[in-house]
């Protein structure tokens, strides 16, 4: 899998979208350079999401995200995000992509881990990679979804949070749970200096210190 155009996804289609709709005065962002929207018969439709028996717990530097899973939506990133929870996988990763514009931020990269950020953003789990499923579930303020390289059966181990409503995102990006707690940590998360000549690095490494599952009973 080429991770280089996970690495450049926010730049060049904020760049691509912004000019298809200057007609209207107002710039739209997305999170990837692949075409336009998926095929309809490759999208789950009317599906409600119905959260899992259990719940992702994210404590980072900035305080803690609690993200309700959604098996019925996209069991096999639900599964493999679990997988990798479980492990281990994601402790001592970073939140490496923020961007308070677009109103993201991402994490989940094992690469992240390591003293280098220029890798940071193309790295993946030891396992293969995760096929589409999307779904007609809107993108809005706290859904997390899948991160991918062009390819729309891309997705591995990343995952970014939604901060505000992204209608260039739907039907483009696998949804798979949504933040039921912590949100304004995540807010906070996504307007920390940037470092010097990025446009969407941390000047300081934004630690998540473990992401571990918990019943979903425990949170509101």
């Amino acid at each position: 899998m080429n991770c280089y155009f996970r690495r450049l996804t926010f730049a060049s289609v904020c760049l691509a979208l912004a000019l298809s709709m200057l007609a209207c005065g107002q710039a739209s962002n997305s999170n990837s350079e692949a075409g336009g929207e998926a095929d309809s018969a490759n999208v789950k439709t009317g599906v409600k999401p119905e959260a899992d028996a259990e719940a992702a717990v994210i404590e980072t530097d900035y305080g803690r995200i609690v993200i309700e899973l959604y098996s019925n939506v996209a069991p096999q990133m639900v599964a493999r995000f679990k997988k990798l929870a479980g492990e281990g996988f994601y402790n001592g990763t970073a939140i490496h992509r923020i961007d308070p514009e677009l109103g993201i931020i991402q994490g989940g990269d094992p690469n992240s881990k390591d003293a280098n950020p220029a890798n940071d953003g193309m790295g993946s789990s030891a396992e293969p990679n995760v096929p589409a499923e999307f779904s007609d579930i809107e993108y809005v303020r706290g859904t997390v979804g899948a991160a991918r390289a062009q390819s729309e059966d891309s997705a591995n181990c990343q995952f970014y949070i939604t901060l505000k409503r992204q209608p260039a995102f739907d039907k483009r990006y696998t949804v798979f749970g949504r933040v039921v707690e912590g949100i304004n940590n995540a807010d906070i998360i996504s307007t920390a200096p940037l470092a010097e000549g990025t446009q969407d690095r941390p000047a300081d490494k934004i630690l998540v210190k473990s992401i571990t599952l918990a019943p979903r009973a425990n949170f509101k």
